[in-house]
């Protein structure tokens, strides 16, 4: 088998294991049985298993590999994609893997794309990825990458290339636009698309050796399909849902060998399908000497992640483990993720609260010209201010007294989650990941870094829609340059400051606590409150 587990299973994972085998849930899975997840699940899930056949890539390939070969004919070599969640995160896994440069883009902070505006554009090809076809953040991706070409002198049709589903609004608007287009499986839902046009026309326009990638997706099937106690998806599923609720936290480890990191996919693939009607699983992409690795909190378990079948590892702790080619990986996941909706008792394939968000962002942008926010100054921390009556802001007397409020956002058995509002390659990220880790550290309890608005389309759905049990730390960005967004009002810097307001919104109307933080200089912010975090104690 190409598919290795190291696991400790109790009586109860191996009962979950044999009702799974009873209800042969694996080949019903394959089958495309829509009615595993219950009658109100059926709708959605009777179009959303097409990420199980690996049909139709054969095709595919052939023309992606041809215009591959004519764009550098062309010398056009460098690779921008532009989209969100499913449409970003396994292609980023995959070109890792592969050791391709892939720009992916999934944030509106105005430096991240004005540092990818800024790159030779006659080499470049824009990759647009959009299931719907109607992602705000995409689109306006693509705006500012026509208008940069055309003002450049060059053919914007001959320069970008869109990924959408037939018959989005995309599609026709691209097909009219003289641009190149890929059509992906309507039956596959976006977080489930690593395997699909998705994942493998950017990084195959990269040069990723995407064919040897499917090989192994597709010599993992017998085995992930068949209804027995082997199979490593029925098992890692059981195992998973043997913690829940009380270990409802999975820390997700690189071993050395598989240095691609999935844990950033894992995490949406996981906390967005199963983080709804109060429960969920939130997995953490965890380097090997994380604050949660050394003294795992009583509500996180820990996995590691190895680029083949041996398992075995001389690091310390040993850990539970699944060993497998990324490709089978890819799909692994998938389907264990699907029988953890099984599990559960919830459809996997929805996102009943990403939605919520967006609409939320939209309303914060329609009133963004008469709005007022109400910015409270932190004192002893010059260009700070509380956003919109952060919870214990009257507290707040200088540095000291903003680390209480932060230890108060999390109660017993919960996590903290990071909301970095910036740049995830810029001079503050360094620092923010120390932060996270102090926080980790300080507060005995699992913490999550998501960079805005990226995580909207990932574990956003758990944090709104499974176990209330979060708190959040919004970092938002006041030292930015604006940029515009062609063709719209807004810019780029007041779409990502929506895209915030909107979500905290969204959090404390379901009673979650939010701590929003807006800094001029949001580095600087995070190492005083490391300082502060280190002296609290």
């Amino acid at each position: 088998m190409t598919i290795a587990l190291q696991l400790t299973e109790t009586p109860e994972a191996h009962q979950a294991l044999e009702t799974l085998i009873r209800d042969r849930v694996a080949s019903r899975i394959f089958a495309h049985d829509s009615t595993l997840w219950g009658a109100d699940a059926a709708a959605e899930a009777a179009v959303r298993l097409g990420w199980t056949d690996l049909s139709g890539v054969d095709a595919l390939l052939d023309e992606v590999e041809q215009l591959h070969s004519d764009l550098r004919d062309r010398g056009v070599d460098r690779v921008v994609l532009c989209g969100m969640g499913g449409s970003s995160l396994a292609p980023a896994v995959i070109a890792r893997w592969a050791g391709v440069d892939l720009r992916t883009i999934d944030s509106t902070h105005p430096d991240v794309v004005r540092d990818a505006l800024a790159g030779d554009l006659a080499r470049t090809v824009v990759v647009v990825s959009s299931k719907s076809g109607g992602t705000i953040e995409t689109l306006s991706h693509r705006a500012a990458f026509t208008t940069a070409f055309d003002a450049a002198g060059l053919d914007a049709s001959a320069h970008i290339v869109v990924v959408t589903d037939p018959g989005s609004p995309l599609e026709a608007d691209a097909r009219a636009a003289g641009q190149r287009v890929f059509l992906a499986d309507p039956n596959v839902g976006g977080r489930f698309s690593a395997l699909t046009a998705f994942g493998l026309v950017p990084t195959a326009l990269a040069g990723a050796d995407v064919r040897a990638l499917v090989a192994d997706a597709a010599a993992a099937r017998d085995a992930l399909r068949d209804d027995a106690p082997e199979n490593p998806a029925l098992r890692l599923a059981a195992w998973v849902a043997d913690g829940l609720p009380r270990a409802y936290v999975l820390g997700v480890c690189s071993a050395p060998g598989a240095q691609w990191d999935m844990g950033s996919w894992i995490e949406q693939l996981i906390a967005e399908s199963t983080g709804k009607d109060g429960q969920g699983v939130l997995p953490l992409a965890l380097a090997d000497d994380a604050p949660e690795v050394r003294r795992t909190p009583a509500n996180t378990r820990l996995i590691r992640i190895f680029g083949s079948a041996d398992v075995s590892d001389a690091t310390e702790p040993q850990l539970p483990a699944v060993g497998a080619p990324l490709g089978a990986q890819l799909l692994l996941w998938e389907v264990t993720t699907a029988v953890l909706g099984r599990l559960m008792g919830i459809d996997p394939f929805n996102q009943p609260d990403v939605e919520a968000a967006k609409v939320a962002a939209r309303e914060q942008l329609a009133q963004s010209a008469s709005r007022d926010v109400v910015a409270t100054p932190v004192p002893e921390l010059p260009g700070v201010d509380l956003l919109d009556g952060a919870p214990g802001v009257a507290a707040v007397t200088g540095i000291a007294s903003l680390v209480t409020v932060v230890r108060g956002l999390v109660e017993p058995g919960g996590y903290l989650a990071i909301q970095a509002y910036l740049d995830p390659d810029g001079p503050s990220a360094a620092a923010v990941l120390d932060l996270r880790d102090a926080l980790a550290e300080r507060l005995g309890a699992p913490v999550a870094l998501g960079w805005g608005p990226r995580y909207l389309h990932s574990t956003g759905q758990l944090h709104k829609g499974g176990p209330a049990l979060g708190g959040f730390l919004q970092l938002c960005d006041a030292g930015s340059a604006p940029l515009d967004i062609p063709g719209s009002e807004a810019g780029f810097e007041t779409l990502i400051t929506a895209q915030a307001a909107g979500d905290r919104s969204v959090l404390r109307d379901r009673g979650r606590p939010v701590l929003a933080i807006r800094a001029t200089d949001p580095g600087a912010t995070a190492c005083a409150l490391i300082a502060a975090l280190a002296s609290s104690d």
